[in-house]
C-alpha cells in the first residue's frame, strides 16, 4: 500500500497513521442511465459521485423519516377521531385544562 491510493483508507492510514477513514467503501449497481445522469450532476455540482450518493441517501432518509411520522400523525388522529384542526384544538385544550385542575 505504499504511497498509492487503494481508496480503502485514508491518506494517514497510508503513511502510517492508524487513524481509519470515517466511511465505508461499498458497491453499488445502477442502470447505464441512471450512472450517466450521476455522473453528469457530479460534474455539474464539481462533487463527487460519492458526495453526491451521500447526499441523495441522507434527503431519502430524511423524507422516509417524515413520511412515517405523517403516517403516525394520520393514524393517531384517526384513532383519536380527530377530523380537523378545530378538533385537535379541543383535545389540547381540554388536556391543557386537565393538567391546570391536577397542578392546582
Amino acid at each position: 500500500m505504499s504511497g498509492s491510493s487503494s481508496g480503502y483508507f485514508s491518506p494517514a492510514v497510508q503513511k502510517g497513521d492508524l487513524r481509519m477513514r470515517t466511511t465505508k467503501p461499498i458497491t453499488v449497481s445502477l442502470p447505464p442511465d441512471l450512472l450517466r445522469e450521476a455522473q453528469r450532476v457530479a460534474r455539474e455540482e464539481a462533487r463527487t459521485r460519492s458526495e453526491l450518493i451521500r447526499e441523495a441517501l441522507r434527503q431519502y432518509l430524511t423524507s422516509r423519516r417524515w413520511q412515517r411520522l405523517r403516517q403516525w400523525g394520520a393514524e393517531t388522529a384517526e384513532r383519536l377521531g380527530l377530523k380537523s384542526e378545530a378538533d385537535l384544538q379541543r383535545l389540547l385544550d381540554g388536556v391543557r385544562a386537565g393538567r391546570r385542575k391536577a397542578q392546582g
